[in-house]
């Protein structure tokens, strides 16, 4: 099913002993547009203080009560490496993470290959820890920046939006696959371009994203988004809804 990330917010995520706080944003990574992290804000218990958790620790969602039930202790989130969530984090963050708690890492193995995850959800299948950080390493020997390329969807809502010839709004909001954690879409707000509509972009759309100015260009005119399949936010987006919209986009091209 997809879910937009606004209605996920405030979500309650549940160790197997208690609550541990409620979900505040999320972090996808840039290349594959997948979800790898929910920062949540814990209770009293552990002084508020932001913890970073991954998909992967996610069993069964309760969406009837909004619950996100994790296979973790309070104990072990207690214990768990502090990672600053306000500042941009980075692989050797994740390694500390990951050589923590039992996950395994999603930067290793690829992106080709599923399997079931300890959620029950689909995961990528994934190398051992070990594998995974020896790779990083000598790819980090080349590269000293290491960008894991990771994002807050936060901190992108708000982005501009540039199709090939103009401005056409915001991102406002992000639709993504519940049983992957992929972002599907992204929500745009076009303000004053197209009053009163929302559109959806995909991912594979994107041109670029300029960091630096807050930008996403789109390889899109104008007059193909205005004449895109009609978004109605109050209607849930399907499978069927997402086949339309790849067919329009893919049409437009040829």
């Amino acid at each position: 099913m997809k879910r937009n990330i606004k209605s996920l917010t405030g979500f309650t995520m549940g160790a197997t002993d208690g609550e541990i706080g409620k979900v505040k944003e999320f972090y996808f990574d840039d290349q594959t547009w997948t979800i790898r992290y929910l920062i949540v804000e814990t209770g009293s218990w552990l002084n508020h203080r932001k913890v970073l958790i991954a998909t992967e620790a996610i069993v069964k969602p309760d969406w009837e009560h909004e619950i996100f039930p994790v296979n973790l202790t309070k104990e072990q989130i207690k214990n768990s490496p502090d990672i600053d969530t306000e500042q941009p984090v980075s692989r050797q963050h994740e390694i500390e993470m990951y050589e923590y708690y039992p996950w395994t890492s999603y930067w290793g193995g690829g992106y080709g290959l599923m399997g079931m995850g300890t959620s029950g959800m689909m995961t990528q299948v994934r190398e051992p820890l070990e594998v995974a950080v020896h790779n990083e390493n000598k790819s980090s020997a080349k590269d000293s920046s290491s960008d894991p390329h990771l994002r807050s969807t936060r901190k992108v809502k708000g982005y501009t939006i540039h199709a090939a010839d103009g401005e056409i709004g915001d991102v406002e909001d992000f639709i993504i696959d519940d049983s992957s954690w992929k972002l599907d879409f992204l929500v745009v707000d076009t303000g004053h371009w197209l009053p009163g509509k929302k559109v959806l972009i995909s991912p594979i759309l994107i041109k670029e994203i300029d960091w630096d100015t807050s930008t996403v260009v789109v390889n899109s005119t104008e007059e193909e988004i205005k004449k895109s399949p009609e978004y109605d936010p109050d209607q849930d987006v399907n499978e069927a809804y997402k086949k339309v919209m790849d067919n329009y986009y893919a049409g437009s091209r040829l």
